[in-house]
């Protein structure tokens, strides 16, 4: 239950980050270009490059502690990180193909799945 708690409060924290430095940038660029998701969206992919070199190859954690890092913080900053990090952990086990299908399917089938949304709500509602 502590570990659920711990995780709700990295989230809790990511999303306030998020909101934080999505806002700071859509106020000094505009949002033309949702350049404060671009933004969050690197610095989120960074920091799970970073973290995951750090917290299991170097030191390694507990599962409690890397939840909260990387579902809890991470997940609430942006779940771009975690589609980046699972990306670059096929490309780095050699699982060339896996990794260009995962591209391809999350970026396609997410964005047709928006417009799905996005057009099944607009004939309900």
């Amino acid at each position: 239950m502590m570990r659920l708690l711990f995780v709700g409060l990295g989230g809790f924290v990511g999303t306030v980050c998020r909101f934080w430095i999505a806002d700071l940038v859509s106020k000094r660029d505009g949002e033309t270009f949702p350049l404060g998701t671009l933004v969050v969206n690197a610095i989120g992919c960074f920091l799970a490059g970073a973290l995951f070199y750090l917290l299991n190859d170097r030191v390694l954690t507990s599962p409690t502690t890397t939840a909260v890092i990387f579902v809890g913080l991470l997940g609430g900053f942006t779940t771009f990180s975690a589609y980046g990090l699972q990306t670059f952990t096929l490309l780095k086990d050699g699982e060339m193909f896996l990794a260009l299908v995962n591209v391809l399917a999350s970026n396609i089938v997410c964005v047709v799945l928006v417009w799905l949304g996005y057009s099944l709500a607009k004939v309900i509602a």
